[in-house]
């Protein structure tokens, strides 16, 4: 059997690969779909992948599958880690992490203002794959960007480094790098505060995704991946995020909710309600993603029953300590229907908190001519659609029920979503997969994703 894609998504727990056909003309289809567990801890990626292939080919009854292209996201190995070093974390700081989790980029370490001997340790302790330095307004402070440069450059950490600062600092930044023998490692972009209240991430954004690319070989075995992809290898929250953007240009103001293993993962692109815009404290990008690390259902469950309680837990499954401990020791990668019921208690909870630290809120202030609102972080109530995907908001029976369930919670300082917002789910579960091949087949992504897009 010939396919003309196929598309590889390597996630912390599953993989899952996906066949396309007929991506050259007006009618592009899934002829099948293929999944099985990540094998990081196995020592090499590559066996989930062939595994995952091997289901695909069952799924389609053939024995053998050719393709024209492969494409491939990742978020295996904790996915990408960066630190992020700015100048007010409230400007500049602010800008370069929105740009680093737009791009799919998990964050580990932030800094404001000048990095300290114990800052400079915990960033050469961390561990991480890029460190991103931002500061300034272009041609204004330029000191605190050029001296966090040369602290950094220092380390000799041989990793990326993204300089998306003041633009009249990047020469001296350059020559730090190249005195201290770092200047493959440095990335220079625009700057993502170029001026007072204006965000400009989507540079920073392409400089991420392509250094990740380049450097993705801490998952065991993904080194192999990358020498037989046709394209670069994406983040996969960078690729759902893609996708929510396309999407966004037909259906307007979207947000798309990932529960995943490991994190819970949050996109929207929408704009500011005026009202809001008007009495909000600083801009927000129109294109957002936040990432929870402490909201997973298989390497974070036990986090999330913690935060739900034992005890909440035990009434709502109507099962005593015992059985709940069992059941959540027991949860697999790939829930069995015996987990189903707690799944989505852990779902739940998740979804929730995870779009309530995405949103913004309206506070009242008292001032010198009495007691007036803000606003501060973004502003959702303008989303018409909300798009579940990942396991399981594509696979789970109550899916719906769980976005309900967020939708309908009142909080009235809270600016998220009303529950007048649409349920779509990616049924198909292809919105990372149509991500990356909408880099080189957008009209085809497109039609495959709003195919997939199920009204619920």
């Amino acid at each position: 059997m010939k396919t003309d894609v196929i598309v590889a998504e390597i996630g912390s727990t599953t993989t899952v690969l996906t066949a396309f056909h007929n991506i050259h003309t007006d009618n592009p289809v899934i002829l099948g779909q293929g999944m099985a567990e990540t094998t990081v801890i196995q020592g090499d990626v590559t066996i989930g992948l062939k595994n995952a292939l091997k289901d695909l080919k069952s799924y389609l009854g053939t024995e053998e599958l050719d393709y024209g292209e492969f494409f491939a996201t990742s978020s295996a190995a904790g996915g990408l880690k960066m630190s992020v070093h700015g100048l007010v974390y409230d400007m500049t700081v602010k800008a370069a992490k929105e740009a680093a989790l737009g791009a799919g980029a998990n964050i580990v370490n932030i800094t404001a203002g000048r990095l300290g001997r114990f800052e400079l340790e915990k960033v050469k302790s961390g561990n991480v794959n890029i460190i991103m330095i931002a500061g300034g307004v272009d041609y204004g402070e330029r000191e605190t960007a050029v001296e966090n440069a040369r602290g950094i450059a220092s380390l000799r950490l041989n990793i990326p480094v993204i300089f998306a600062g003041n633009i009249a600092a990047r020469d001296e930044v350059r020559e730090i790098f190249r005195e201290y023998e770092q200047e493959e490692f440095l990335y220079i972009t625009e700057n993502v505060y170029p001026k007072i209240d204006v965000l400009n991430v989507a540079s920073a954004r392409e400089v991420i995704q392509e250094v990740f690319e380049k450097h993705i070989t801490k998952a065991p075995g993904m080194e192999k991946i990358r020498e037989i992809v046709n394209e670069a290898i994406m983040p996969t929250p960078g690729a759902v995020m893609e996708a929510t953007m396309l999407l966004s240009e037909t259906l307007g103001n979207v947000m798309t909710v990932d529960i995943g293993g490991a994190t819970t993962d949050v996109h929207s692109v929408a704009e500011d309600n005026p009202e809001i815009a008007r009495i909000l404290i600083s801009p927000e990008p129109r294109a957002k993603r936040t990432v929870e690390g402490d909201l997973g259902l298989y390497l974070n469950k036990n986090n999330v029953a913690q935060a739900i309680g034992r005890g909440n837990l035990m009434r709502k499954l109507r099962i005593d300590e015992a059985e709940l401990g069992a059941l959540i020791d027991t949860l697999p990668p790939l829930p069995a229907p015996r987990h189903m019921a707690l799944v989505q208690e852990l779902a739940s909870y998740s979804l929730n908190a995870a779009v309530s630290r995405h949103a913004g809120k309206i506070a009242s202030v008292f001032t010198a001519h009495g007691k007036t609102k803000t606003a501060t972080g973004k502003d959702l109530t303008g989303i018409a659609y909300v798009i579940g995907t990942g396991g399981a908001l594509t696979r789970h029976p109550g899916r719906v029920k769980i976005i309900r369930a967020m939708l309908d919670r009142v909080d009235p300082d809270s600016l998220k979503p009303s529950s007048a917002a649409k349920i779509l789910i990616d049924s198909d579960y292809i919105m990372a997969a149509t991500g990356v091949l909408s880099r080189k087949y957008k009209e085809a992504a497109l039609k495959l994703l709003k195919n997939s897009l199920t009204e619920e």
